[in-house]
């Protein structure tokens, strides 16, 4: 309350990693737990600070551990309906410790039937973000067909990713990504974090 008092009117996703217990604990134990983020989250819902949401996929967690993390996030915007997105994050392998454990990096197949699968299963959540930065740019473009409705990460200097291992450019401008939408036979549409758009129709 006294976040939202102060100015707060929306939260980020990050942090979610999976939500299921085995697999946080081997992966992230000293975060808070799974249900300790689903209860911060639900806690913002409630006072209308609208958040978004996020998994990281592509380490040692099975497809059944992604549903049940997409479950979990789709029974609490039942509840609150606070969601205002899904960002399906890939796990990088390089230059961490999880990643010794992780041969290979998710092929394309897995991220966009993982961005699929979201879709149908978080039909609740209205925006499914595709990440470039993670993803790379061609991959990205081929999720807005299977699923994602947001081309995300217009960012100068992006080194969270770059430092996991991603190869892709490390900026791109917001005029690049509106020429690659429209490649795309879509429309690009420049919005806020409501996902209200600030451009004339």
């Amino acid at each position: 309350m006294e976040l939202k008092e102060a100015g707060l009117n929306t939260m980020p996703g990050g942090g979610a990693e999976i939500l299921v217990p085995e697999i946080r604990t081997q992966i992230c134990g000293e975060k808070e737990t799974g249900e300790e983020w689903l209860f911060v989250h639900k806690t913002a819902h409630k006072l209308g600070i609208p958040t978004n949401a996020t998994m990281l996929f592509g380490h040692i967690e099975s497809v059944e551990n992604r549903i049940e993390h997409l479950l979990r996030l789709r029974d609490l915007q039942n509840e609150t309906g606070g969601f205002l997105a899904f960002l399906p994050l890939v796990f990088l392998p390089q230059n961490n410790a999880l990643g010794r454990k992780v041969k290979n990096r998710a092929s394309e197949e897995d991220i966009l039937r993982t961005i699929a699968i979201s879709r149908l299963i978080l039909d609740n959540i209205p925006h499914i973000k595709a990440y470039w930065v993670q993803l790379g740019v061609e991959t990205a473009l081929r999720a807005l067909r299977c699923g994602a409705s947001d081309l995300d990460g217009t960012v100068m200097e992006e080194r969270i990713s770059r430092a996991a291992g991603a190869s892709s450019p490390n900026e791109i401008t917001a005029n690049r990504l509106q020429e690659l939408i429209k490649g795309e036979e879509l429309v690009p549409v420049e919005r806020d974090a409501f996902y209200i758009s600030i451009l004339p129709p």
